[in-house]
Formats: structure tokens, C-alpha cells, sequence
């Protein structure tokens, strides 16, 4: 039912503050500011490649205010995506049982089990947008929880996707062990939902702290060299993965910008082709 990653929310105490790395790092433009009545938030969107990013500041009580008062920083909030059935999708929705709120062209979907943390989604109709900026599009979401596959049986039930496109994916070098939800075979789309094996890790030490909570997404780019000297001219943090041998002057295979630079949300960045390395099809790897 659902195609594809669509859209990141961050709560932050400035909406265009938050914005700012964005725009200078990534080239993201300003596409509308509105309000998200059932969220208690005022809206400003952007959008980066053909996906978009909403910055959401309170305006009063309400989720908004509650999680960055929990949180005490600007995080990342909720993952959006994307289907060519709304209508379909909401019915479905509905008959899991989980909490699901309709405001303007959207739904907002509440994930809430006892003793947890919510997660939170936004569903839309799926739409077809030039890109912009520096960046292809966004396609994964990751949620950290421990054990990761009562999760994974809850979020293909609630979003009706096919554990047969599901992707294992393990890292003794970052320290974490889960699933990819592919929502198609043959595209990179879907939530990365992990647990992390090592408490001195950069996230375990996140998840020792939040417990389930989305941590990051990712993105694809051709411009991933552009993208490393914007932020290293801004003083931006990153960690890049760039294999031995391969100068500077080349593109990394892989980086990430630290979340101060992005408002809050730490942001991957994959070379065109890369992210199947991890995602089950290795073969569709284009080398340099």
C-alpha cells in the first residue's frame, strides 16, 4: 500500500532556524508555512529533492509542545510516506485499530503501546514533484527498539506491506542488527528498524536514553563531494565513509550530517546505487 518515504517531521523551538542547514547545505527551498491543528503546531515545509522536511514550533498545548518538553532538544518527530490510495490506506488504517487523525490532505497516524514511546506517521497521497537541492530524495526512516521484530510484525500490520521484500541487515561496525520494510523489491524505500547491540555506541547510547524512537534517515545523491564541501566550509558536522584509496577530490560512498547541523535530525547520504550494497541486492551496486 505504500510506496514511498515521502517526508521527515522536526520538532524545533525555530522554524527557520531549523531550516537553515537545510537550505545552505542541502539546497532545500521554502515551499509554504501553515499550521497542523491536531499536532498544536505551526508548519513550515521545505522541500529537498522531490521529498519535503516540515519544521514544527508549538503553538500552544499539544503534541508538539509535549515531545520537544520530553525531549528537551529539537528531534526528529515523524516519518511521512506515501500511497496512490489515501482512501484504501485510511480504511486499513482504521481496521488495525491504531490511532489515525485527518487533517487537510493528510493523515496522522499515532503508534502507541503501553510502556513505550508513540511513534508517529504521516500518510499522504503519493505526488510527483520536480527535484530540487542537492539531494535525489529521502527513502528510509530508522526506529530503534529492543527486540526489533515484534515492531517489525506491527508496522508491516499497520502499513499492510510485504515481509516477503524485507531486507536483514547487521553491522558489526556501527553495532546494530534489524530489518529493512522494503515497500518494493526493486526500490530502496522503507522504515530501518534496528536494534542497537552495543551500549557505547553513538546510538545505543541514543536508545539508552529514548528508548523506541525514530532516529535518522537517509537520502540519495549525486552530489554527495558537493554536499561534504558545503558542510566542511560551514563548519557542519559529518562522519564520512570514504574507502581507502579513493582521494578527496572522489565522492564518498556514504556520510552523515550530524544533527545541530540539520535542526536536530541526523541525515545519511548515499552515492546513487550504493544503499543496495546494504539492502539485499548487491548486484545493483554501481561501481566507480
Amino acid at each position: 500500500m505504500l510506496t514511498n518515504v515521502d517526508r521527515v517531521q522536526l520538532v524545533v523551538a525555530n522554524r527557520s532556524e531549523a531550516a537553515d542547514g537545510w537550505v545552505k547545505l542541502l539546497g532545500a527551498e521554502h515551499a509554504r508555512d501553515d499550521k497542523v491543528a491536531c499536532l498544536g503546531a505551526l508548519r513550515s515545509v521545505y522541500q529537498v529533492g522531490s521529498s519535503e522536511v516540515e519544521f514544527l514550533e508549538a503553538d500552544g498545548t499539544g503534541a508538539v509542545a509535549d515531545s520537544l518538553k520530553a525531549r528537551g532538544r529539537p528531534h526528529l518527530f515523524a516519518a511521512g510516506v506515501a500511497t496512490p490510495d489515501l482512501g484504501a490506506l485510511f480504511a486499513h488504517i482504521e481496521r488495525t485499530g491504531a490511532s489515525l487523525t485527518k487533517e487537510g490532505n493528510h493523515g496522522y497516524v499515532t503508534f502507541s503501546e503501553a510502556g513505550q514511546n508513540d511513534l508517529r506517521f504521516v500518510v499522504s497521497e503519493r505526488v510527483e514533484r520536480d527535484p530540487v537541492g542537492l539531494i535525489d530524495r529521502l527513502y528510509e526512516a530508522t526506529i530503534l527498539e529492543d527486540p526489533f521484530q515484534p515492531l517489525i510484525d506491527q508496522i508491516t500490520k499497520l502499513f499492510g506491506l510485504n515481509a516477503d521484500h524485507y531486507s536483514r541487515i547487521t553491522s558489526d561496525h556501527f553495532k546494530y542488527d534489524g530489518y529493512l520494510t522494503l515497500f518494493h523489491p526493486d526500490e530502496l524505500d522503507r522504515f530501518e528498524i534496528i536494534t542497537p547491540t552495543s551500549p557505547e555506541t553513538t546510538m545505543g547510547r541514543f536508545h539508552g536514553r529514548q528508548g523506541r524512537a525514530f532516529y535518522m534517515s537517509f537520502a540519495e545523491t549525486p552530489h554527495i563531494l558537493k554536499i561534504e564541501e558545503r558542510a566542511k566550509e560551514a563548519g557542519a558536522g559529518l562522519t564520512i565513509d570514504r574507502p581507502e584509496g579513493r582521494p578527496e577530490t572522489e565522492m564518498a560512498d556514504q556520510m552523515w550530517l550530524h544533527p545541530p547541523a540539520l535542526g536536530g535530525m541526523m541525515l545519511g547520504l548515499s552515492r546513487p546505487s550504493r544503499a543496495w550494497h546494504w539492502s539485499g541486492r548487491p548486484d545493483r551496486v554501481i561501481q566507480l
